[in-house]
C-alpha cells in the first residue's frame, strides 16, 4: 500500500489526486489516500484511538457521535464484522482512518467485510495514509477539526473542504446527549454478555430495578446488568426525574456518551440532583461520570487529546491496584477546586487526571473509563458489582 505525503494547497480549483480519497485539517495539512465505506464527504474532530482490536465496537459506540477515529494499529478489518458486536442500533461516528487497506476477513464469526459494513451504515473512510504522522500531529497540536472526502473521480476542491472543516462548530460546548439518546422508553430484552459456544442468553431473574439514562448507551453495558440480574429500564436523556421515579428503581445508571457535559448538564444536572436528594445509589460511566460530577459542584474541561484506547492504565486509590481501561473520552473533571464532598477514586497514569469519584456520604460514585469491556480489558467489571451491593444494601 502506498503513503502519500501531505501538502498544503490554496488554489480554489478542482485538484486530481493519485488516489480516491483525501482527508483535509482545519490548518490546510491534508493527506491523500484510497477510500472505503461510504462514497461522500464527512466533518468532525480527528481523534485516533490506540486499540489492538475491537474496532466493531469502537466504530459503533455513539459516544464517537461527530468524530472521524484514527486507528493506530494498523491491521484492521482482519476480522470482518458480525451482527453480535454492535454497541448501539445506529453508528454515529462520522469516519474512519487506516493505515493499511482492509484484507479479506478471517473470523468463525465475521459475516460481512469490513468496507460493505461501512457502506451499510454510511461511514466514510480513508485508507493508505500515515497514520503514525497524523497520530504525532494530534499528539503534539490536539484533536483537530477535519474533513473526509471519498470520490472515486479522484478530483477535490481543497480550499472548499478547509472552509466547511474551519465552519464546523467542533465539540465544545455541543449537546449531542440529545441527538443519539433513544426517542422512546424501553426495558432491555435482558440478554447477557456474549460467551463462546453460548452467545447471548437471556437472565430470567429480576432481583433488582436499574433505571439507566442514556446519553448514548452501550449494548454491553446492558448485558453486564443482565449478568448481574437486573431489569434495566433505558430512558430518554431528557426524561424527567418525576418520571423517572415513578418507575420505582432501585439505582439510577447514568450512561457514556458524546458531547460537551456542560453542555447537557443544562438540563441533566437538575434531573441528577433530584436523585442525589433523595439517597438513591447513583453509577456513572464515561459522559455520566462528568454529569455527575458537575451535578455535585465540580466543573468541566475539553481536554487537548483525551483518552481513547484499551490500554490506559488507571491507578484505584483506595485499593492500591493498577487496572488497565478502555476509555473513549475528549472531556475530563477539573481537580482544582474539587467540592469537599467529593473523593477522587481512581487516577489516569498516563496525565494524573481524575477518572474515578465517589460521594463521601452516599451511595454514588462514577469513573471516567468504560468497564463494560467492548472492547476489553475486563479488569474493572467489579464496578458494577459494587453498584449492585450498594442497591442491595439501599433497598
Amino acid at each position: 500500500m502506498k503513503h502519500f505525503d501531505q501538502n498544503i494547497y490554496s488554489q480554489n480549483n478542482l485538484k486530481k489526486i493519485n488516489g480516491t480519497a483525501i482527508l483535509v485539517l482545519e490548518n490546510g495539512k491534508f493527506y491523500k489516500g484510497f477510500g472505503l465505506g461510504h462514497e461522500g464527504s464527512a466533518t468532525g474532530e480527528v481523534c485516533f484511538n490506540t486499540s489492538i482490536t475491537g474496532y466493531q465496537e469502537i466504530i459503533s459506540d455513539p459516544s464517537y457521535a461527530e468524530q472521524i477515529i484514527n486507528f493506530t494499529f494498523p491491521h484492521v478489518g482482519n476480522v470482518g464484522t458480525n451482527i453480535e458486536d454492535h454497541e448501539s442500533d445506529k453508528v454515529w461516528t462520522k469516519g474512519i482512518i487506516l493505515n493499511t487497506e482492509i484484507t479479506d476477513p478471517s473470523n468463525y464469526r465475521s459475516l460481512k467485510h469490513l468496507d460493505l459494513w461501512l457502506k451499510k451504515n454510511k461511514i466514510v473512510g480513508i485508507t493508505g495514509i500515515d497514520t503514525r504522522n497524523l497520530t504525532n500531529f494530534i499528539r503534539d497540536k490536539g484533536a483537530p477539526k477535519g474533513t473526509i472526502s471519498f470520490l472515486k473521480s479522484g478530483e477535490f476542491n481543497i480550499k472548499k473542504m478547509i472552509s466547511v472543516t474551519k465552519k464546523w462548530s467542533g465539540l465544545k460546548n455541543l449537546d449531542l446527549a440529545k441527538k443519539v439518546s433513544t426517542k422512546k422508553n424501553y426495558v432491555w430484552k435482558d440478554f447477557k454478555t456474549w460467551k463462546k459456544g453460548e452467545g447471548f442468553t437471556k437472565n430470567i431473574k429480576r432481583s433488582l430495578h436499574v433505571v439507566a439514562i442514556d446519553y448514548g448507551i452501550k449494548k454491553n453495558i446492558l448485558r453486564y446488568f443482565s449478568d448481574f440480574n437486573c431489569k434495566v429500564t433505558i430512558v430518554s436523556c431528557k426524561t424527567s426525574a418525576n418520571d423517572i421515579l415513578k418507575l420505582k428503581p432501585n439505582g439510577i445508571f447514568l450512561s457514556n456518551g458524546p458531547g460537551d457535559p456542560a453542555a447537557t448538564g443544562k438540563y441533566a444536572i437538575p434531573i441528577i440532583k433530584s436523585f442525589i436528594k433523595v439517597n438513591l445509589p447513583i453509577f456513572g460511566i464515561c459522559l455520566g461520570h462528568q454529569l455527575l460530577g458537575l451535578a455535585l459542584g465540580a466543573k468541566t474541561k475539553k481536554m487537548s487529546l483525551g483518552h481513547r484506547g484499551a490500554n490506559h492504565p488507571v491507578k484505584n486509590l483506595i485499593k492500591g491496584n493498577v487496572e488497565i481501561t478502555s476509555q473513549n473520552h475528549g472531556f475530563e473533571i477539573v481537580k482544582k477546586n474539587l467540592p469537599k464532598n467529593i473523593q477522587i477514586t481512581h487516577q489516569s497514569l498516563f496525565d494524573k487526571s481524575i477518572e474515578g469519584i465517589k460521594l463521601k456520604s452516599k451511595p454514588i460514585f462514577s469513573v471516567q473509563y468504560h468497564p463494560e469491556s467492548n472492547p476489553g480489558p475486563q479488569d474493572s467489571v467489579y464496578l458494577f458489582d459494587e453498584f449492585i451491593k450498594s442497591m442491595k444494601k439501599n433497598a
